[in-house]
């Protein structure tokens, strides 16, 4: 029995130091080394392996045992991990988080005896890396990493990931100006040192072959390499001269949550002040805006109402339209915490089914576009029972009679009708969440991005009111975005409408005037005005800042063509594609390891980025290009930086406390202001019930192996995800006649796309879902505006 599994009882005496165990350890470490190879030399686990310095600390020089070598080979084949059983002391802790941390179960222990070792089911695999992490000696070994360098030779710079945004603590890991590694650490870290295939593999796009290096400006229908001073000077002499001619109107920008807090500040600020006009968005417009503005009208919140920590300690998960482990793999570490760790309830509400499927105490696998009548038909049920949270209905809800009203009227046959389930699989559902003392409403892409998504939220955030998620220091409404810093992009007020801090844009007009010294412009474009006005020609000059509308957009295609019309495209990007070569000005930015600044997780936590390498090439920050354009354009000298850009945000909003400043440029992680509702301040506001999808549907989302386009520059994640598909199930396959590989053509009423037919019984009937990540594909080419499902028709080609 191992000290770890005894159970201490009273009067026990425990012994931890003796010359009796110390010849008992070094016993069993020799017993160990019996089949261990003697290659630390070589071994990418030397320098920080734990039997190694258990060797030494146990003064373990020779071996006194001999045995059959029983070991089993060298497993080479899986991707990414090499595993080396000869190495294996069969700690089992690689099992131990994959199955309880992770959720994945993908290794388990093969083959018995002597002959014991680690293997994997390779289709459950997540590509985590926290096997290799957790590993402490040389059995899991990260191939990309192997043989590239020592850990003493390598720097670490603490930083957060930005993939995703959960924002997981991470130390960049730097040789000679590159990195080789992410690690995070164990204790102090909110992710406690676990990482996704993003964090831990999807790196390599810092040092992809296809960095954008130096400035780039189109001559003679040539792209030339220029010096920045002839960039910045045709950017700037353009847009003085089209807004001479033609008015600050005629120019537009485009922003992206792949930039910093500050960054994105300075980008609003920059079009307003300097260039004069309003005509700014980013992909928030496409769903996540709208869903924001209904949360902001109903709960007064405009993010996540608590800590992403507090859905670990739930009693009750409800997980809505949202892959929660494609998209935000940390939160569905704190579901597997709180509904197999704690025994909570999971409620997963889906139209296909995902990973966490296999643990949902009820899984509520809807038709598309019926997510308000789901919504509206759990809290209806919840009242019903008498399990709605009746003292924080009557306290801080102001007109919750209209609230009882509304639910008192919903159809519960007719929305078992809309739905797709049965009338008992709803009870059951809203069983586990009226029942539960605490309760984290999760909801993603599909609701966020799908069309009404403002519907959709109003539904939401009426079902968590009643079911108590907003009751109590644990649980609580959740909407997680897949893009790294979308909060930081909401906050910072890209977009027409509102302001930093999301205050209304003509209302709080001239507070912003008073604060930075002048008249600010009427009106302004959004995304879709801003397409449409470049379709008309009347959009000259369009500025894209770390955004690519020919894949991520919904109707790319017409992105594509709109981009023609323009006299001027300036293109800020990291990475070469077929935008950088339309463009008329090409600005190299940087990736989040080479620069500083703060960034927001989806939770309101802020976190600074660390400088580890400087920038690749003549690359340079964001910030700095945005800062110097600024100034050029609007005749002025001033001196900006990160530390300036954040202090000015905070005086101008109310998101911040003090605390997240530390002066002299640096910022420290820190929350933003917490949810704190007065009483009769929430407002109840009736969805919008529309009609479910018929027939053969397409929806677009997120894959685990991929984050927005840039893990696509990353060797690592085109190994396990090399092109983009159209999934399907056997049944679904077998009507349109295609079989696993075929070539499908896909197609809706604003464009068409072509792909490879996976087949996988996760998804239902009729439903087909591809990844968005991949330009090969392009499948936001099939995806109406607004949306991300669409009616298809599919052949064979």
């Amino acid at each position: 029995m191992t000290a770890c599994n005894t159970q201490v009882v009273e009067g026990m005496e425990v012994t931890t130091q003796s010359d009796r165990i110390r010849k008992v350890r070094k016993e069993i470490v020799e017993l160990l080394l019996v089949n261990h190879p003697l290659d630390c030399p070589v071994c990418d686990a030397a320098g920080e392996c734990d039997l190694q310095n258990i060797c030494y600390e146990l003064d373990v020089t020779k071996q006194s045992f001999t045995a059959e070598d029983v070991n089993h080979d060298d497993i080479n084949g899986w991707p990414l991990i090499q595993q080396v059983p000869s190495r294996c002391v069969l700690c089992e802790k690689c099992v131990k988080v994959c199955h309880e941390t992770v959720g994945s179960s993908a290794l388990f222990v093969n083959d018995k005896g002597d002959r014991t070792f680690i293997d994997k089911n390779l289709d459950l695999c997540e590509f985590c890396g926290n096997c290799v992490t957790v590993c402490p000696t040389g059995t899991m070994i990260s191939k990309p990493f192997k043989f590239k360098a020592r850990p003493w030779e390598m720097t670490k710079k603490a930083s957060v990931c930005t993939t995703c945004s959960s924002q997981c603590q991470i130390d960049i890991n730097v040789k000679k100006g590159q990195v080789y590694r992410i690690t995070s650490e164990d204790e102090g870290t909110v992710n406690n040192g676990n990482l996704c295939v993003g964090g831990f593999f999807g790196h390599g796009y810092i040092h992809s072959p296809g960095r954008l290096q130096r400035p780039m400006v189109k001559e003679s229908d040539y792209a030339m390499n220029a010096s920045w001073d002839k960039a910045f000077a045709m950017v700037a002499d353009k847009i003085l001269a089209v807004r001479s001619e033609h008015g600050a109107d005629a120019i537009a920008g485009l922003a992206s949550a792949r930039l910093t807090n500050e960054e994105n500040y300075l980008f609003q600020k920059m079009f307003r002040v300097a260039i004069g006009t309003n005509n700014i968005d980013s992909e928030a417009r496409f769903g996540v805006l709208d869903a924001v503005k209904a949360f902001k009208s109903t709960l007064g919140l405009a993010g996540s109402s608590n800590n992403m920590n507090r859905i670990g300690q739930s009693k009750a998960v409800l997980v809505f339209g949202a892959d929660v482990t494609a998209e935000t793999p940390a939160v569905d570490w704190q579901i597997e915490k709180a509904c197999r760790k704690n025994d909570g309830k999971l409620v997963l509400a889906n139209m296909r089914s995902v990973k966490l499927t296999r643990y949902a105490n009820t899984f509520l696998g809807y038709r598309p576009g019926s997510e308000v009548a789901l919504a509206n038909a759990l809290a209806r049920l919840i009242v019903d029972k008498g399990l709605a949270d009746e003292g924080y209905i009557s306290r801080f809800v102001g007109n919750a009679d209209d609230l009882k009203q509304y639910l008192a009227s919903v159809d519960l046959d007719k929305a078992a009708l809309e739905t797709g389930l049965s009338l008992d699989l709803l009870t059951e559902a809203a069983n586990y969440l009226g029942n539960a003392e605490s309760v984290a409403v999760i909801l993603g892409r599909d609701l966020l991005t799908g069309a009404q998504s403002g519907e959709k939220a109003k539904a939401v955030a009426m079902l968590a009111v009643v079911c108590g998620a907003l009751h109590g220091d644990v649980g609580g409404i959740f909407p997680v975005y897949e893009k790294g810093n979308m909060q930081g992009l909401l906050d910072m007020g890209v977009c027409p409408e509102f302001l930093p801090g999301y205050q209304d844009y003509t209302q709080n007009k001239s507070k912003f005037e008073s604060a930075w010294h002048t008249a600010l412009p009427a009106g302004g474009l959004d995304a879709v005005g801003i397409l449409e006005q470049m379709e008309k020609g009347r959009i000259k000059v369009l500025y894209l800042a770390a955004t690519n509308p020919l894949v991520s957009f919904p109707e790319s295609a017409r992105w594509r063509k709109a981009l023609a019309n323009l006299e001027c495209l300036i293109v800020q990007d990291i990475h070469d594609n077929e935008l950088v070569h339309m463009a008329d000005v090409v600005l190299p930015g940087v990736s989040s390891v080479e620069k500083t600044g703060s960034v927001t997780a989806f939770d309101g936590r802020i976190s600074c980025l660390g400088k580890a390498i400087e920038p690749v090439g003549e690359a340079r920050a964001d910030w700095e290009i945005f800062a110097e354009i600024y100034n050029r354009v609007s005749k002025r000298s001033d001196k900006i930086n990160t530390e300036s850009l954040l202090r000015e945000a905070k005086e101008l909003t109310s998101l911040y406390g003090d605390l997240c400043f530390l002066g002299e440029g640096l910022c420290k992680p820190c929350m933003k202001l917490p949810y704190a509702p007065e009483e009769k301040s929430l407002t109840f506001s009736a969805p919008k019930v529309a009609s479910p999808e018929t027939g053969l549907t397409l929806v677009s989302g997120k894959i685990l192996f991929h984050f927005g386009t840039v893990t696509t520059y990353c060797d690592a994640n085109r190994e396990i995800a090399p092109a983009g598909y159209v999934e399907m199930n056997s049944e679904t396959a077998q009507a349109l006649k295609v079989t696993e590989g075929d070539s499908l053509q896909v197609s809706s009423s604003v464009g068409t796309a072509k792909a490879k037919v996976r087949i996988s019984e996760s998804m239902p009937v009729d439903l087909l879902f591809a990844p968005y990540h991949f330009a090969d594909v392009n499948i936001q080419q099939v995806i109406p505006v607004g949306q991300n499902v669409a009616r298809v028709e599919a052949k064979k080609v």
